[in-house]
C-alpha cells in the first residue's frame, strides 16, 4: 500500500486510462459552452473531437477553476481513510487553483491534525504538468513517503520543459488574444508562434516562425539544446495536441529519430477541454526533462 495518495487536476492532460492505471485521482475543472457547463473529465462527457469541432464552428468556451469547496470535498475522503495527500496543481501562472487548494488545506488541517496535506504549484500545464505527476507517481511507487516526494518534486519541477506552437490563429483572434490584423498577417505569411513556459509558470512567446515545417524543426531543436544529455537524452517525452494529431505525430517521429535513447515511444495526448478553450485547435506542445528553466 502506498504511503500517500497522489492527486492532481484534470488539466494535467493525461489519458483517463492513465490516471486509472496509476491510481491517481484527479479533480475536474469545468468549462461552459453554448450556455451549458461541462466537467473537464478527459473526454468522457464530451469527446475531444466534438469539443474542437464546435470551436471550429464558432463556439467560444469559457472555463472555471476548482474552487475551495470542491477541493475540500475531493480531499476529505482520503483524510478520513488516514492517508497523507500530495496534490500537484496547475501552474499559478495560469490559474488560481493552487491557492484554492491551499485554502482547502487550511480548513481541513485542524480536523485532521495527524495527516499531511502537501500542495505543490507545478509551474506547468497540460502534459508537462502530467509529466511531473508521472514522476511523482514513480516516487510513490518506489516507497517514498509524502514529505520525501514533496521535497523531490519541489526541487525538480523546473526541470520539465514546455514548448508550444500553433498553426491556427483564428481562435486567438475570436477570443481577442490577438488583433484581427495580426491574425490576417499571420495567416498570409504562414506564421506559427513558438512559445515556452518560463520559470514562473507563464507562457512566453519566443519566436514567430514561418511555415509549419520550420516550426516543427525548431521545436525539436529546442529539445536538442535543452534536454538532459542533449542527443543522448534517455528520459520520457510527452506531446499534447489540440485536434492536430498529424502535426503532433510529425513532431514525435522527428523526436524519435533524433533521440534514439528515449525511455519508450513518445506519448501523444490530447490538449484537454479547459486548456483547449484558450488555445483552440492547431496547438502542439512538446515536453521533456532538461536543466532548470530560467528566464
Amino acid at each position: 500500500m502506498s504511503k500517500f495518495i497522489l492527486t492532481c487536476c484534470s488539466t494535467a492532460d493525461m489519458p483517463y486510462e492513465y490516471f486509472k492505471e496509476r491510481d491517481i485521482p484527479f479533480v475536474s475543472f469545468h468549462y461552459h459552452m453554448d450556455g451549458v457547463e461541462y466537467p473537464d473529465d478527459l473526454g468522457k462527457t464530451m469527446s475531444f473531437e466534438e469539443f474542437y469541432k464546435r470551436i471550429e464552428e464558432g463556439a467560444m468556451p469559457t472555463t472555471s477553476q476548482v474552487n475551495v469547496g470542491q477541493f475540500i470535498e475531493f480531499f476529505e475522503p482520503y483524510l478520513k481513510d488516514s492517508m497523507d495527500i500530495v496534490h500537484i496543481s496547475l501552474s499559478t501562472g495560469l490559474s488560481g487553483s493552487y491557492n484554492s487548494a491551499c485554502i482547502a488545506r487550511e480548513e481541513l488541517q485542524p480536523k485532521y491534525p495527524d495527516r499531511k496535506i502537501l500542495i505543490i504549484d507545478s509551474l506547468g500545464a497540460s502534459s508537462g504538468y502530467g509529466m511531473l505527476v508521472d514522476q511523482a507517481a514513480d516516487l510513490r511507487d518506489e516507497g517514498k513517503d509524502a514529505t520525501e516526494a514533496y521535497n523531490w518534486i519541489e526541487e525538480n519541477k523546473l526541470n520539465i520543459h514546455h514548448w508550444f506552437f500553433s498553426t491556427d490563429l483564428s481562435h486567438y483572434k475570436r477570443g481577442g488574444r490577438i488583433s484581427a490584423t495580426a491574425a490576417t498577417v499571420g495567416a498570409l505569411l504562414n506564421i506559427c508562434p513558438l512559445l515556452n513556459m518560463d520559470n514562473n509558470g507563464k507562457l512566453v512567446q519566443r519566436q514567430k516562425i514561418r511555415t509549419k515545417k520550420r516550426v516543427i524543426r525548431e521545436i525539436v531543436k529546442k529539445m536538442e539544446e535543452n534536454a538532459v544529455g542533449g542527443l543522448e537524452y534517455s528520459g520520457k517525452c510527452f506531446i499534447s495536441n489540440s485536434a492536430c494529431f498529424e502535426d503532433a505525430r510529425e513532431v514525435a517521429d522527428l523526436v524519435e529519430k533524433t533521440f534514439p535513447n528515449l525511455d519508450g515511444d513518445v506519448m501523444i495526448n490530447s490538449v484537454g477541454t479547459v486548456i483547449g478553450s484558450h488555445t483552440g485547435p492547431g496547438t502542439v506542445a512538446l515536453f521533456f526533462v532538461g536543466g532548470k528553466r530560467v528566464d
